[in-house]
């Protein structure tokens, strides 16, 4: 099966700081993916350059056998790429529904569907009872997921993922887990995560992609990339 999202070589340099340097990394359709590494290892310019929010130095990035390295961040998301930054980026005036309907409103979908559209996303991610709420009184946890719903509104195929469990409880970010897992086996997504909470990317059970002064360190299932005795030494610990 050939990979959804591939890239080779992916370089970016900022100026005399290399952030990444060289990256090859493939994902295929329905796979979860999860980033971790050391604050500074280039997470998230990776996912900036996957975006379209940073152009590489060098490299290719290529998206259903396509290249797409020179898109712009619309182009991609029209293609159906779609980011969730770290910090939640919604109309804090306007309620749950209201958000998911601006991000359906830039679809074809025909009138007709688009309120059930808007109610399966906000269903979807646990938002049914709270969609008429300004965005700016949900709770924080729900923030995360309403940007999600907006990822799945807007008909993204390939989402991703900052951070989504950023100064969630306990509670929510296994909920969290849970929806991204449902996602890639009910529909098909394919997923990206950059997280820094090792026990939600243990309990998510994807693929592990390490990376440390901007390469990839080591891949592989959890387990054995918590082995890995050069992961313990540089992000782990003991």
């Amino acid at each position: 099966m050939s990979a959804l999202l591939r890239t080779e070589g992916l370089t970016k340099h900022f100026r005399g700081l290399v952030a990444n340097d060289g990256i090859d990394f493939s994902l295929r359709s329905g796979e979860v993916r999860s980033i971790i590494g050391p604050n500074g290892a280039g997470k998230t310019t990776f996912l900036s350059m996957i975006s379209g929010h940073l152009p590489p130095t060098s490299g290719r990035i290529w998206y259903r056998d396509r290249e797409i390295t020179s898109f712009s961040v619309v182009r991609r998301a029209r293609i159906g790429i779609g980011r969730k930054f770290q910090t939640p980026t919604l109309f804090e005036s306007l309620s749950a529904y209201e958000n998911v309907e601006l991000a359906v409103l830039r679809t074809e979908s025909p009138p007709a569907k688009r309120e059930a559209r808007v109610n399966a996303a906000l269903g979807t991610v646990r938002l049914a009872e709270g969609r008429d709420t300004p965005a700016q009184f949900l709770a924080h946890g729900q923030r995360q997921w309403l940007e999600i719903a907006l990822l799945l509104a807007s008909n993204a195929e390939l989402l991703l993922l900052d951070e989504p469990t950023a100064g969630m409880t306990v509670e929510e970010t296994a909920a969290t887990a849970e929806l991204i897992n449902r996602l890639a086996r009910e529909r098909n997504l394919s997923i990206i995560i950059i997280e820094h909470d090792i026990n939600f990317i243990r309990d998510l059970a994807a693929r592990v992609t390490v990376l440390h002064l901007g390469r990839v360190l080591t891949e592989g299932p959890f387990e054995e990339v918590a082995a890995d005795q050069r992961v313990r030494e540089v992000y782990l610990g003991s």
